[in-house]
């Protein structure tokens, strides 16, 4: 393509997505109590088991030389250009990072642009850029896409407890939820990059109801929508919510459902339910 796409590992693409769209991805990095772990060594199951066991997760961003890498390695293989498209900069220096290596690389060849979200908000917004460039279009057409995909999408989450957000402090105006009384179970979402509290439920039955309310609202009966189901430690009831979902959205493009890995997994913790939707783009 004679644009090359590049995002970061947040996006949690499906399984040999990338690959099949051409899209590279730059890995986060991944810390337990401080020492540096290979991020294709620590996967949910890991993760899940050191932050029960009470062990310090934390996470890092890409360095400059590493995206600058990237960005070399997508223009000496034929690309003309490249537009990186990362999770928001509100929640990450990753965005920072990509920007500093395209000063280096070349900004005249090398656009980045802040999804202002993150997991599969960012993901199909990667993949609408790759769309874009296999279609032939410019590096400004390409980036235009990736932006306007991570406008139209919809992220919403439930996690068990603040706790693991506020330790990261990833939570901004949620905040206000900690001294919230017990089992309430906050309902949050992406908005102007930042992860904000939208309303609190008693359940979690209820909470996974005001999930599929709340997508089928931003879905709004438009047809080829498309739906993507997170999760870390709890495949039964995200297996439950994509049902729920494919029954609420009959005319959607059907469920994506991908657990959680560490990067964001350390900052919401096991048992996180979100939903990413994300409608058509408006007809010209």
């Amino acid at each position: 393509m004679p644009v090359a796409v590049v995002t970061d590992s947040t996006a949690h693409l499906p399984e040999g997505f990338a690959e099949r769209a051409g899209i590279r991805v730059v890995p986060l990095h991944v810390l337990v109590e401080g020492m540096a772990v290979p991020s294709g060594e620590f996967g949910p199951d890991e993760l899940t088991g050191a932050l029960r066991r009470k062990r310090i997760v934390t996470t890092s961003r890409p360095t400059p030389a590493e995206f600058a890498a990237e960005f070399r390695a997508a223009l000496d293989a034929g690309a003309d250009s490249v537009v990186s498209v990362h999770l928001s900069k509100r929640l990450s220096g990753t965005w920072e990072a990509a920007v500093l290596a395209a000063q280096e690389v070349g900004p005249d060849r090398v656009r980045v642009v802040d999804s202002r979200t993150t997991a599969m908000g960012l993901g199909f917004a990667a993949g609408h850029a790759a769309t874009a460039a296999r279609s032939g279009a410019t590096g400004a057409e390409v980036e235009d896409a990736a932006t306007a995909a991570a406008t139209r999408s919809r992220t919403l989450f439930v996690v068990e407890t603040l706790e693991h957000l506020r330790r990261g402090g990833r939570i901004g105006h949620a905040a206000a939820l900690l001294g919230t009384a017990l089992m309430v179970k906050p309902v949050l979402h992406m908005a102007d990059g930042e992860i904000t509290p939208l309303e609190k439920v008693r359940t979690t039955t209820r909470a996974m109801t005001r999930l599929v309310e709340l997508a089928a609202e931003a879905a709004a009966d438009e047809p080829d929508v498309e739906v993507a189901v997170h999760h870390l430690a709890a495949p039964d009831r995200a297996a439950e919510l994509a049902t729920r979902l494919d029954e609420r959205l009959p005319s959607s493009r059907g469920c994506v459902v991908s657990e959680l890995g560490a990067v964001i997994g350390a900052h919401t913790g096991p048992g996180v339910l979100g939903v990413v939707v994300q409608p058509p783009a408006p007809e010209p």
